[in-house]
């Protein structure tokens, strides 16, 4: 081991490499494989290669990654990791490429060379269609997801704070006189508060959209866990044959337990399509007790309705008059020579006000900003 580096901070470095992979290694799976190394032995590497497998993969897709980037990084003459030295002129930015595996073993020479190609695969990754993506690609689009946030719309509130400008606010001022006995002083303004505004998500989980049911599942991970950071609050709904709430697994902080979570409660994975009738349970039992009221619905689906799209229809207008904004996302919006031809789109499309196509990583961004400015 290098004098200059303390094992604790070598180790991090491997997770921080398995991280870059593609593998989601969270604070505490990194804490807990300290705490695995510290009672096997650091200088016992079998020891130290199994307690990575232990503490740091979630799933047998992650073992695969994990060995390639433990044979990476890990010195087998002495059992150590290998100190790998940082140059001054390398960008920090390198390290938050998802696709940095692909650079494992080329020349230290060429990190320019090598951070611009893997930008540039990060940046086609972004645009490439969703059910188009291979394991490995999956992997890296996961990892990916971190880096959307959504600012959540706001609405004005009833009640008045106090403001440089706006409108005038008599009983402050009238109170400030009345403390000066009478003597005349500066006036005070004030206005209309704000706060977030709520997003309600329906994912359509059926046959039809069962190629973008992950990343649609993550990108609703990813909204909740943003907003929540900002002080708003996202609600999600899978709907196919029924309609499942599964706001609450979604708070998991790790995505990946989160969608494994959502994955045993919702019952109806590519099943059929009945939009209408389950976007009737959805406010009959919900939206119109105030969850969907003022606020930004988006539905997640690519319109192939199996039930009455009449019925779709005068639920969508239903949706229209009590919620702020209702967002229609479809898959195939974004694809050459699409057509909103399908039943459902066409019955819903009157009521929605915006239409936005959802099949990449470049639209799930576009969505983050129409949200944020509804």
């Amino acid at each position: 081991m290098t004098p200059d580096r303390g094992p604790d901070e070598i180790l991090l470095g491997f997770t921080r490499a398995l991280r870059a992979a593609g593998v989601p290694v969270t604070q505490d799976r990194a804490r807990a494989y300290l705490v695995a190394v510290a009672a096997v032995g650091v200088d016992d590497r079998q020891a130290v290669y199994w307690a990575g497998r232990a503490t740091l993969c979630g799933s047998p897709d992650d073992l695969a990654r994990h060995d390639q980037v433990f044979a990476a990084w890990y010195d087998p003459r002495d059992g150590l990791p290998r100190a790998h030295p940082r140059e001054a002129s390398r960008p920090a930015s390198a390290h938050l490429l998802p696709d940095a595996e692909d650079a494992a073993g080329t020349d230290p020479d060429g990190d320019e060379d090598v951070v611009r190609a893997a930008a540039s695969a990060a940046d086609l990754l972004r645009h490439r269609d969703v059910a188009t993506l291979d394991a490995a690609e999956r992997r890296r689009l996961a990892a990916m997801f971190g880096r959307l946030s959504l600012h959540p719309p706001v609405r004005r509130t009833a009640r008045h704070r106090r403001w440089h400008r706006g409108e005038l606010d008599a009983p402050r001022t009238l109170r400030d006189s009345l403390r000066r006995l009478g003597e005349p002083g500066e006036l005070a303004w004030r206005r209309r508060g704000t706060r977030p505004r709520r997003v309600v998500l329906l994912v359509d989980v059926s046959g039809s959209m069962s190629a973008y049911a992950d990343a649609l599942l993550r990108l609703a991970h990813r909204l909740t866990q943003s907003a929540r950071t900002a002080g708003g609050t996202v609600e999600t709904f899978t709907v196919g044959t029924r309609l499942t709430h599964v706001t609450r697994a979604l708070r998991w902080p790790d995505a990946e337990r989160a969608i494994v979570a959502a994955g045993e409660v919702v019952p109806d994975w590519s099943g059929g399509t009945r939009l209408g009738e389950t976007l009737r349970v959805f406010l009959d039992r919900w939206g119109q007790r105030g969850l969907a009221r003022g606020a930004v619905v988006v539905v997640f689906s690519d319109g192939w309705e199996r039930g009455d799209a009449g019925l779709l229809g005068e639920q969508m207008a239903r949706l229209q008059r009590i919620a702020h904004r209702v967002v229609w996302v479809n898959p195939h919006r974004g694809k050459a020579g699409y057509e909103p031809l399908q039943g459902g789109v066409v019955a819903a499309l009157p009521h929605c006000d915006d239409f936005l196509a959802g099949h990449s990583l470049a639209t799930f961004a576009d969505l983050t900003g129409v949200i944020g400015r509804a």
